[in-house]
């Protein structure tokens, strides 16, 4: 079996608002391999980015981690509990040891100060450098590494300075400063063109293999997942739904919102005559559907569905679904 780096054990994270109590995510399971690139996949709203913040306790008020654990696997065979961290102790792994790329570069930077500055910053703030002035000097092979021309005068710019591809690359050079053991990309690709995401996944790629990290992906770009994955998390409505490797997802998924998914995606080889689509809404994550939250807009919903909740079975090795079919 391969070797956990992180599990995820039952994990709900809720958010009390005036409207109601929002159940953002539930009892939400899975593990992340050391050495992998997983993909976390669902349309927007499914809990993707929750799941994600909540591994370091990045859940901020009026939101609130009720329930669940998320085991962390250490370099010496040891483990720990990050829910269970205080603040201080889980600072001194976030952005270290895990660390994040978040999926917006222009609100990840800060306005005031150089890009140089802000990747020092990173590595001053947990004992990597012994000053800032240090951490620059570092910042310009870092910036080099992420693929930025003329990095020596470059690590002077302010954000406004670049494109939003270099945004993209500060904030992946920021991600890796300290050669995490974990890395978090929440959608790195989203607000960029279609060659620039490209030259952006094979630098993550490149980034992977020379640091030896793990990788959480979180997309809904199918065509991401395929060309970058190992193995996929399906996540609707804040529920995992399907887990397998992305042969297992692509060549035979079990799930019918997996299947769903991948039928909304065109075919450029195939004749198309007509897209399909998924029937009705995502569901009001404050009253949700009873049962199986995807039922109201499943072709195979049975009275089963709408009133007992699925739970993952493993159908083949390694491969989950949760779905009362099976």
């Amino acid at each position: 079996m391969p070797e956990p780096i992180v599990e995820i054990k039952n994990l709900s994270v809720y958010f009390y608002t005036y409207a109601g109590v929002v159940k953002a995510i539930e009892d939400v399971s899975f593990d992340i391999y050391r050495g992998e690139t997983l993909a976390l996949v669902g349309e927007t709203g499914c809990g993707k980015s929750v799941t994600s913040r909540a591994i370091t306790k990045l859940i901020e008020s009026p939101g609130k981690i009720v329930n669940g654990q998320v085991i962390y696997h250490r370099d010496d065979g040891s483990t720990v509990d990050l829910l269970k961290l205080s603040d201080e102790e889980i600072r001194e792994i976030r952005g270290n040891e895990i660390a994040y790329i978040f999926q917006d570069p222009h609100s990840s930077l800060d306005p005031l100060y150089t890009v140089g500055y802000q990747i020092g910053e990173a590595m001053e703030v947990h004992g990597k450098v012994r000053n800032i002035k240090e951490g620059i000097a570092k910042a310009v092979n870092i910036l080099r590494e992420v693929l930025i021309p003329d990095p020596e005068n470059r690590v002077k710019n302010y954000p406004h300075e670049l494109s939003g591809g270099m945004k993209q690359r500060v904030v992946i050079g920021i991600g890796v400063a300290n050669n995490p053991r974990l890395l978090i990309a929440d959608e790195p690709t989203t607000a960029l063109d279609v060659t620039v995401q490209a030259q952006i996944l094979e630098l993550l790629n490149e980034l992977k293999r020379k640091y030896n990290a793990t990788v959480l992906l979180i997309t809904h770009n199918l065509g991401v997942v395929a060309e970058t994955a190992q193995r996929v998390v399906v996540m609707y409505a804040g529920k995992v739904v399907e887990i397998g490797t992305v042969d297992q997802i692509f060549h035979n998924p079990l799930h019918p919102y997996t299947a769903a998914l991948l039928r909304a995606v065109p075919n450029p080889l195939g004749k198309i005559e007509k897209l399909e689509s998924i029937p009705g809404t995502v569901p009001n994550l404050i009253t949700p559907p009873k049962g199986c939250r995807f039922h109201p807009r499943c072709p195979f919903a049975e009275e089963r569905c709408r009133k007992e909740v699925p739970k993952l079975k493993e159908i083949e090795p390694g491969h989950f679904v949760a779905c009362h079919r099976y």
